[in-house]
């Protein structure tokens, strides 16, 4: 058991242990932990990442259901105790199915064991990786000239860079990249391009653009897992590695790099784990679309809600993106990444990365 897993059982039994001190004093057990709800969401310009304000919700088991939550609470709390001591992991779908089996506490549909493993993170101050609960999705693609070392199923540190001791896909980001985990060494790689799509991520590696310009590129697979942005902002804070974010040019997309600069609503507890505020947008704008004339799509009326919406978003409140997303909304046009290859397969590693990132300060 490492530290972090021992400090978080420990955090976890003083929880259930405040249920059970309350009932043998004869009173009805409450817990109190940050309302979550976009009301109670704010966005914190010092750090400029999302977080909790100061309102409070109670649960309180006066009612069935509220009793019920306790219940959950401590059977969760039991069964992520159990997997430490024994050295396993969970994934969030199977702790809803292992729920079958504790009773009148088992979840009657996995989005209820989702969040209360949110509220066990709140409440303890820990993560869920420091609970040993994975994610059912994939983390990150790496290629690059980086070095680090990982800890085997046999307990064994591996020493891998990730150039030349991977294959064509690159090595593939775990779910949990905390340093008794993952632990950075070094390389020529001198700063990350996070990359939403596969395709241009295949398009950079085959034009050898890590190679060539010292880049660590990093596929996000869409919206990225929490593991790939704690493994950005590890990179970033502790290597001091610039990071460049490389999108589609749409709302959605947009979206994709506000997560990982500024934390997401929906992690905001976490937000200072996870969040990269100085990472920079180097993905399609509507500023490109017209300087590189770009293939374009129609905005659908679902882009342009997403896309006002956004002109309200404090990430999204200042003079940059005000002007690109009006832009877009007036041209009503939206680009992929991989339009550019309008102009051949390598003008996106030979003319459009180079220009901008040098605008940039980065190469």
């Amino acid at each position: 058991m490492t530290e972090r897993h021992d400090n978080a059982v420990n955090n976890l039994k003083e929880i259930v242990d405040s249920i059970y001190n309350h009932m043998r004093l004869g009173e009805i057990p409450t817990m109190e932990l940050s309302t979550r709800s976009k009301k109670n969401i704010e966005f914190d310009p010092k750090k400029s990442v999302w977080t909790y304000g100061d309102m409070k919700t109670q649960r309180t088991a006066k009612t069935v259901t509220g009793a019920t939550m306790m219940l959950r609470t401590a059977c969760t709390v039991q069964f992520i105790e159990d997997m430490i001591k024994s050295n396993k992991s969970s994934t969030l779908r199977e702790m809803y199915y292992i729920s079958e089996g504790w009773g009148h506490g088992k979840f009657n549909s996995q989005d209820e064991s989702n969040l209360l493993a949110e509220d066990l993170e709140i409440m303890s101050g820990c993560m869920r990786e420091d609970f040993k609960l994975r994610p059912e999705e994939d983390g990150a693609r790496v290629m690059g000239d980086f070095t680090l070392t990982e800890m085997t199923k046999k307990g064994e540190r591996r020493k891998i860079n990730c150039l030349e001791d991977v294959g064509e896909s690159g090595y593939g980001v775990p779910y949990n990249v905390e340093k008794e985990n993952v632990q950075f060494q070094g390389g020529n790689a001198k700063f990350i391009v996070a990359v939403e799509t596969g395709g241009m991520f295949d398009r950079l590696v085959e034009n050898g653009f890590c190679e060539e310009h010292n880049a660590l590129l990093v596929h996000l697979k869409g919206q990225p897992a929490r593991s790939t942005r704690r493994f950005i902002k590890r990179l970033n804070s502790e290597m001091g590695m610039p990071t460049v974010v490389f999108t589609d040019g749409d709302p959605w997309s947009f979206r994709i790099y506000a997560s990982i600069a500024y934390g997401a609503i929906k992690t905001a507890h976490i937000s200072d784990y996870l969040a990269t505020p100085t990472a920079q947008f180097v993905g399609i704008t509507a500023s490109d679309i017209l300087n590189y004339d770009l293939p374009t799509d129609s905005l659908s009326d679902k882009d342009i809600g997403a896309l006002n919406s956004e002109l309200s978003d404090p990430r999204f409140r200042d003079e940059f993106w005000i002007s690109e997303i009006q832009a877009m909304l007036d041209m009503k046009k939206k680009s992929e990444q991989q339009a550019l290859a309008k102009y051949g397969l390598d003008f996106v590693t030979d003319t459009y990365l180079p220009e901008k990132l040098t605008n940039m300060g980065i190469l």
